[in-house]
């Protein structure tokens, strides 16, 4: 079957959908992180919220590998640095962090008072998801992962603005 036949066919219920292997850690419980969790299930990620105050409380290699994407859904939180330097110790696919480009970027001082290397620092992405003027959580979940899913399938949807 042609990729083009196959994808109708797929949108049509026709055959199933093989969808790569992918996780997605959500940081800090927010209203974004829920919708980003739900409909990340619902697209075939393997999800998990992180929060220091919630079931899971740190970011490890029992939910981190190569495959991972992690998400900071706060850019506020007072844990915002150790939470990223956690991030970057893993062997996570793609960080990233929300927040507007209008607005000076809090990771970077947090990381750079934790002594982060700048490299390392350079591997956080900020803003995160499509230029698609998305205000709500739902919409600021529904654009990261259309980033994230562009990505995952090879295409230029990228995370420029």
């Amino acid at each position: 079957m042609e990729p083009s036949d196959l994808a109708c066919a797929i949108a049509e219920g026709r055959a199933a959908a093989t969808v790569a292997d992918r996780g997605l850690v959500a940081v800090f419980a927010t209203p974004m992180a829920a919708y980003l969790l739900h409909f990340g299930a619902d697209l075939g990620f393997r999800t998990v919220l992180v929060d220091p105050a919630g079931e899971v409380a740190r970011l490890d290699e029992s939910i981190v590998d190569g495959s991972t994407d992690v998400v900071v859904t706060d850019h506020n939180r007072p844990e915002l640095g150790g939470m990223l330097r956690d991030a970057l110790r893993l062997p996570a696919r793609w960080i990233g962090v929300m927040g507007s480009p209008r607005h000076p970027a809090p990771h970077i001082p947090a990381l750079r008072a934790l002594a982060v290397d700048e490299v390392d620092i350079a591997r956080v992405h900020r803003p995160i998801g499509l230029n698609i003027g998305s205000k709500t959580p739902p919409e600021i979940a529904v654009a990261t992962l259309a980033g994230l899913i562009a990505d995952r399938n090879g295409r230029p949807g990228g995370f420029s603005h």
